[in-house]
């Protein structure tokens, strides 16, 4: 009976160190389970602050670029709002110059046209106060263009056009033209006009 009772004992002693040593590996694996969830909870958190961080860098070089894009389109179109009213002034100015002035300019758009088309005999269209001003100071133009050009030139009064001034010259059959309106020049001239008004007004 005691042999039994001994045998017993130790078959419970060496399953209590079963047990005991099961659990100690058992704690052991849990514990490695631990730290490397800590382990890579810690490394997730991280690439995420490092997301985080490089999202939020690029979200602001973004507004940054955003804002200096805005800043430039509006610069841009204030710049051609005020080069548009320089050259309104400009179109104004050529529409309202005194009657001398206005004169003068007349008989050297005549000149540069009637020197261009190479022609004795010409007609001249324009507003109905550009005609009108011709007819009325004809003999004046017609000296002028005699001392200027070397030789007479006969000038016809031709058909009255929309224009805020200058003149449309052409041959007597109308087959070739020289448009010396204001419009036209200017037009001719707008890149010039545009980089001289940008470089007076900003530059």
């Amino acid at each position: 009976m005691n042999g039994a009772k001994l045998i017993i004992n130790e078959i419970n002693r060496e399953a209590e160190q079963k047990i005991k040593y099961v659990l100690e590996e058992a704690e052991k694996e849990a514990a490695k389970i631990r730290e490397e969830a800590r382990k890579r909870a810690e490394d997730r958190a991280e690439w995420i602050l490092r997301k985080a961080q490089t999202q939020g860098e690029m979200e602001k070089q973004r507004v940054i670029a955003n804002a200096k894009l805005e800043v430039r389109r509006k610069r841009l179109a204030l710049q051609e709002e005020l080069i548009e009213e320089a050259l309104n002034a400009i179109r104004d100015r050529l529409a309202n110059l005194p009657k001398a002035e206005y004169l003068e300019t007349i008989k050297g758009l005549l000149k540069a046209s009637i020197e261009e088309l190479g022609e004795e005999k010409v007609r001249v269209s324009s507003n109905e106060e550009t005609l009108k001003l011709i007819a009325e100071n004809i003999d004046e133009i017609k000296a002028f263009l005699r001392e200027s050009l070397g030789r007479e030139v006969s000038l016809e009064l031709g058909e009255k056009i929309e224009t805020i001034g200058g003149v449309v010259v052409e041959n007597q059959d109308g087959s070739v033209r020289v448009d010396n309106t204001f419009e036209a020049r200017m037009e001719r001239m707008i890149g010039e006009l545009r980089a001289t008004i940008a470089r007076i007004l900003f530059g």
